[in-house]
């Protein structure tokens, strides 16, 4: 299993727009009309990848307690479906349900909006404020496979909550660490 670490966008950069294939409901939906009242979570996740499997329950049971506080959640997979047909996008749906995603799950079949957010591994995480300005990105926690700390979503929760008090996020911040997303030849 590769590690990958995130390549760590700029903070302050501005969300890159997209418009993308939700495998959830069917539909083409934008970055504007998903975007949460206090902030924007973004992941790069896939479907086969041992450390996406690992923190699923995690970032399920988040997205449920802070949509409610105003988050937005997208999970987006990028990975080349043709080398990877584990990826693709009917059975990115029946993952989206059996994790009980509450979130979309968007395709990105070009690759393009990875490469606009210069994602690198899977997971990775990106959190915007309400005008879409990086805030934090990086890990979830330190919990890994096999590594027995146990998920917490630490990281990226105390990010959040100081996005939604208004208060300073440590800019020190911690890359993921996943497996390398699956670019096209």
């Amino acid at each position: 299993m590769a590690r990958t670490p995130s390549n760590m966008l700029p903070l302050g950069t501005k969300a890159p727009d997209f418009s993308l294939f939700d495998t959830v409901s069917d539909q083409t939906l934008r970055l504007d009309e998903l975007k949460g009242s206090q902030g924007t979570v973004i992941m790069f996740i896939c479907n086969h990848c041992p450390f996406v499997i690992h923190v699923n329950p995690e970032i399920a049971r988040l997205a449920k307690v802070y949509q409610a506080k105003g988050i937005g959640f997208i999970a987006i997979s990028s990975n080349d479906v043709e080398n990877y047909p584990q990826d693709a996008p009917h059975l990115m749906k029946k993952t989206a349900q059996e994790e009980g995603y509450s979130f979309p799950y968007l395709y990105d079949e070009t690759q393009e909006v990875a490469k606009d957010y210069d994602a690198a591994c899977t997971p990775d995480f990106y959190l915007f404020s309400t005008h879409l300005n990086l805030v934090y990105r990086g890990q979830l926690d330190d919990s890994r496979p096999g590594n027995g700390i146990p998920l917490t979503g630490i990281d990226l929760r105390n990010a959040m909550d100081a996005l939604i008090q208004g208060a300073a996020i440590d800019e020190l911040q911690k890359p993921s660490i996943g497996c390398n997303i699956k670019w096209k030849m």
